[in-house]
């Protein structure tokens, strides 16, 4: 681990947005999976939530690309459970939807504690998605299509609530708790290591300034490659 490397991190770290989320109601292809958390990363999202009946949705399969490794990512046992979970945290939920009586996307506040919902591809959002959403959302469409895919509706989203906060100051500092603050650092810096120490639930060994792994006696960090 380089300094530069190290300072790049943080700097990333420190624009990420604990208020601001997905969650993707049954996104089984993982191309698309793989396009959401490129997008999501883009704009500083700290975690995604996903719902998946089935084994489709395994991460440690379908969720590939470079990104992966930055955006945490929670998967619920169903759409209703989770949006009642997101809900209970105080999360405004809403849903990205082409039909009658939506607003234009442009239209509201993503500087509040905003999730947003998405569909899968074949269907689009299910009916209990719909029924939980605070509010639907639409694209303006002018040619003779008349839907896009969802990591590219999601894109379009994100870059307007990417302005909004951006305008509002919200990637000016850290917005992270510290404890969470650290603990993203590390795994991001040594994601073997972290695996290593939650494997056998010890707690992280501290990292110096410069971003070195601390002198640590209950783990051989000597073997340890940072990415």
């Amino acid at each position: 681990m380089t300094p530069e490397r190290f300072a790049k991190l943080q700097r990333a770290l420190d624009r990420r947005q604990p208020d601001l989320t997905v969650f993707m109601d049954a996104v089984s292809k993982a191309q698309n999976l793989s396009a959401i958390i490129r997008a999501a990363d883009a704009v500083g999202i700290q975690r995604l939530h996903a719902s998946s009946a089935t084994e489709a949705l395994r991460l440690h399969h379908l969720i590939a690309g470079g990104a992966k490794h930055w955006v945490a990512v929670t998967v619920h046992r169903s759409t209703r459970a989770a949006l009642a979970e997101l809900r209970a945290d105080g999360w405004r939920l809403v849903a990205a939807h082409g039909g009658e009586g939506t607003r234009d996307y442009r239209d509201v506040d993503y500087t509040k504690k905003t999730a947003l919902v998405i569909g899968c591809e074949a269907v689009g959002l299910s009916d209990t998605a719909r029924a939980a959403a605070d509010e639907e959302i639409a694209i303006p469409m002018h040619g003779l299509g008349t839907s896009l895919s969802a990591p590219v509706a999601l894109g379009i989203i994100l870059a307007e609530a990417e302005r909004q906060r951006v305008a509002a100051g919200l990637y000016e500092k850290s917005r992270l708790s510290a404890e969470e603050r650290d603990r993203t650092l590390f795994e991001w810096s040594y994601p073997e290591l972290a695996e290593r120490c939650r494997q056998q639930g010890r707690p992280y060994p501290p990292l110096t300034a410069d971003g070195r792994i601390a002198s640590n006696p209950l783990i051989d960090v000597s073997t340890v490659t940072p990415p």
